[in-house]
């Protein structure tokens, strides 16, 4: 640099040597501290454009997306939710009452208006199925194996288990449904 902008050259010339020499390396710190600014105002810049990408317009899944990112919402369409007036309507059909293995009978005592007891048979009850699998009881099989002295020589001999019973508590069926 040979001559400061902020002075003119007359007076450049009449500063002492050290001035100049302090004033240029001030210069040329201010000259860093300038581009690492400008540096930094680019990173932030960057950064700024990250922090408002969403998974809507940038290619990030959406649980990359920050909590307080509003998803916009679907507007409502005209009809309700649900079967529309005129859908026939996919229902199990009801079992005969001959067919079903329990039925339980339900009658109201008294009028839920004025409370007067009432009485008698509706030909055509409110029916409701519920279909429930039985309990199963696990089958429990005891083996004993003996053991027998022998008469002649006083060796102890025991019963050897028949082939295919498991050396656990579990068979095999109970294994795989524990296993599934």
């Amino acid at each position: 640099m040979d001559t400061s902008p902020a002075l003119l050259h007359e007076v450049w010339e009449r500063t002492p040597p050290e001035a100049q020499a302090s004033m240029r390396a001030l210069e040329a710190r201010v000259e860093t501290l300038t581009s690492m600014v400008r540096a930094l105002q680019a990173q932030v810049g960057t950064l700024q454009e990250q922090l408002h990408q969403t998974s809507r317009h940038a290619s990030r899944p959406p649980s990359s997306d920050s909590p307080q990112v509003q998803r916009p919402r679907r507007p409502r369409g005209k009809r309700r939710r649900g079967g529309q007036p005129g859908h026939p309507g996919h229902t199990r059909t009801l079992l005969l009452v001959e067919a079903v293995d329990e039925v339980v009978v339900r009658k109201p005592e008294e009028c839920t208006q004025c409370h007067a007891p009432v009485s008698g048979d509706d030909p055509t009850p409110w029916r409701h199925h519920v279909i429930e699998i039985p309990p199963i009881t696990p089958v429990v099989t005891a083996y004993q194996g003996h053991q027998l002295v022998c008469a002649a020589c006083g060796a102890v001999t025991r019963a050897a288990w028949p082939t295919g019973v498991p050396s656990g508590t579990y068979g095999p069926r109970v294994q795989a449904t524990v296993a599934l």
